[in-house]
């Protein structure tokens, strides 16, 4: 066996010894790997006490504060609420709001003679009033038909809103509305369109003639919870006044932003 051979000989047979601890330095590498992807999942998790965004808020009640809450049962509209609670998340995705945690609906699908002002705590999921509010007189008597943006219709705006804020006015505690959806209520400031309290707005009124009195298209609610009511909504939180109203759902930027 002469010299070149013996030393080919003696790389192979190193190379052969060595071969376990390569294969095995890989698959710890390997294992690294997958504890330093495990660990980056983890990370992306929410920490304790974490704020909870407005999104993730919006998808949890989507997911269940309707059937929780019986809100069908107390006569909300699935679409009214559905509606509701997508242009909520566009508002707040779009920097509108400053009271993330509450929505208010207004369901004009329901006669005026029902509680149909409904007001969520989305963070704590809490229905937190539910009341009659009432529609313009040019709306229509017990139900409300017919809306309008214009000045001087008396009647009231459908769509979006933003809260904002208060003063006193000739009905006490008066709370300014900024309409959002463009050609349906963005004319609400101008047409002093606010949250108001009203004596006519109350059960006694409903037993006595079967319906609510109305407005000059302001959503006003009972005295009593007027207070509360603003206290709880004012200052950038979402209102929505719903109805089944064909070209309103056809041409509002907001629910078409949504499609």
């Amino acid at each position: 066996m002469n010299r070149r051979f013996r030393k080919k000989l003696s790389v192979i047979a190193s190379s052969v010894l060595l071969l376990p601890f390569a294969f095995g330095y890989a698959k710890s590498s390997v294992k690294h790997g997958k504890r330093k992807a495990s660990v980056s999942v983890s990370a992306r998790k929410k920490a304790p006490g974490e704020k909870t965004t407005t999104a993730d808020l919006a998808t949890k009640v989507k997911g269940n504060v309707y059937e929780s809450l019986g809100l069908g049962k107390l006569g909300l509209s699935k679409q009214a609420f559905d509606y509701a609670i997508k242009g909520h998340d566009y508002l707040a995705a779009n920097g509108k709001l400053q009271n993330g945690d509450i929505i208010s609906i207004v369901d004009f699908s329901l006669p005026s003679s029902q509680k149909r002002l409904f007001i969520l705590d989305l963070k704590n999921n809490k229905l937190l009033f539910h009341t009659y509010v009432s529609h313009g007189r040019g709306s229509g008597k017990l139900m409300a038909t017919d809306f309008s943006n214009v000045a001087e219709s008396f009647k009231s705006s459908l769509g979006f809103y933003v809260t904002g804020d208060t003063y006193m006015g000739k009905h006490g505690l008066s709370m300014r509305l900024l309409g959002q959806d463009k050609g349906f209520n963005d004319n609400a400031n101008d047409r002093a369109v606010v949250m108001h309290s009203a004596s006519y707005v109350s059960e006694a009124v409903v037993k006595a003639q079967g319906f609510i009195g109305r407005s000059l298209g302001c959503p006003a609610v009972p005295e009593a919870l007027n207070k509360p009511i603003i206290e709880t909504v004012k200052n950038g939180s979402c209102l929505f006044l719903y109805s089944p109203d064909k070209q309103y759902a056809a041409n509002s930027a907001i629910i078409n932003a949504l499609a």
